[in-house]
């Protein structure tokens, strides 16, 4: 059984990893349906709550039906931080995760996010004063070190878990790479068969099928896995692995009336949560996904990714359901998104 805190998830979950712009609630609601154990929140700038920014306010939306949930937060000044705790708690999450993994120069350049570990011993004094100014259980999201040269993470984790967190998740990359190469989760086992440590550790890293998930959990020992990128438009990520884990069979893939079934709810959800500009603009990064795998898609797409009417959207939704009607998916084993986000 894999608790953070008093928090049980049972054994061996599944999370949504927090994605800007994508781990919102209409995306966490279809992920919850299709069997994600746990979700975050996009990360939030605890300046912006601070400030009681619209944009950093509206982040905090939980509905019931979505938990267990965590709310991630990213910054770099001390007293902001602290400040941000009690509004956290407000909201009434389960967890407060902090960021120390987001790797977009904009962050990192204010030490925040990635940009942390170029300083460990700020690292920890940073988590002990948020695990001191709540009463949630706090969490770490990081990588395993700035660069090459600097691969900390497996005394960082020690020391983090000292301070007080209750479950750490680790990218198997470096803020230098980005999202490029191949995840590493050599020190990811490291540190989950480091006798020293108690708390879960989640693995995260380029986790897109059912039997990657199960080589990672057999191979390092991980308490969890948290997904990211090839949940992107594919919230069957989750039952997928599921089913794989429990029987050793690849599930067929969701056919093309589903796949615009909830590509219909996400749109619909994501209009009425965030208003029809913005609802329509960052529900395009999930269409490559949804409908990846179909020949002669690109026409269709590009109506998807330039319309921002939304009846026409839905009449695009329409034609694609019923040009590929009987269109099979072949079962995959592998599943990879071209492109990256922030979180």
């Amino acid at each position: 059984m894999v608790k953070i805190g008093n928090l049980e998830l049972g054994e061996k979950p599944l999370m949504l990893a927090p994605m800007e712009d994508v781990s919102d609630p209409p995306f966490r609601a279809l992920c919850k349906q299709e069997g994600a154990d746990m979700m975050y929140t996009e990360f939030i700038s605890v300046e912006g709550l601070i400030r009681d920014a619209k944009k950093s306010v509206k982040k905090l939306d939980i509905y019931e039906d979505e938990r267990p949930i965590g709310i991630q937060i990213f910054g770099a000044n001390e007293d902001s931080m602290r400040k941000s705790c009690e509004i956290v708690e407000a909201a009434k999450p389960e967890v407060l995760d902090i960021n120390y993994g987001c790797p977009v120069k904009k962050v990192v350049c204010k030490m925040a996010g990635a940009g942390i570990l170029q300083d460990i011993d700020r690292m920890v004094k940073l988590t002990k004063i948020i695990v001191d100014s709540t009463n949630l259980p706090v969490t770490v999201k990081t990588r395993l070190g700035w660069d090459e040269n600097t691969k900390y993470i497996v005394d960082a984790a020690e020391r983090l878990q000292d301070v007080g967190i209750q479950a750490i998740a680790i990218h198997g990359r470096t803020r230098k790479q980005m999202y490029k190469g191949e995840a590493d989760w050599t020190l990811i086992g490291e540190i989950k068969n480091n006798p020293r440590m108690h708390i879960p550790v989640i693995g995260n890293g380029d986790v897109d099928s059912g039997p990657k998930a199960k080589a990672m959990f057999d191979r390092y020992g991980v308490d969890g896995i948290m997904i990211g990128r090839a949940a992107i438009g594919y919230p069957w990520i989750f039952r997928e692995i599921k089913h794989y884990m429990a029987t050793g069979e690849i599930l067929p893939p969701p056919n093309v009336h589903e796949r615009v079934a909830v590509a219909k709810k996400h749109l619909e959800r994501s209009l009425e949560w965030k208003g029809h500009i913005t609802g329509i603009h960052e529900m395009r990064r999930h269409y490559t996904n949804y409908f990846k795998g179909l020949p002669h898609i690109k026409p269709y797409r590009a109506e998807l990714v330039t319309s921002y009417e939304p009846e026409h959207i839905f009449d695009t939704l329409d034609l694609i359901a019923e040009r590929y009607s009987d269109f099979e998916f072949q079962p995959k084993t592998e599943f990879f998104y071209q492109g990256s986000t922030r979180g």
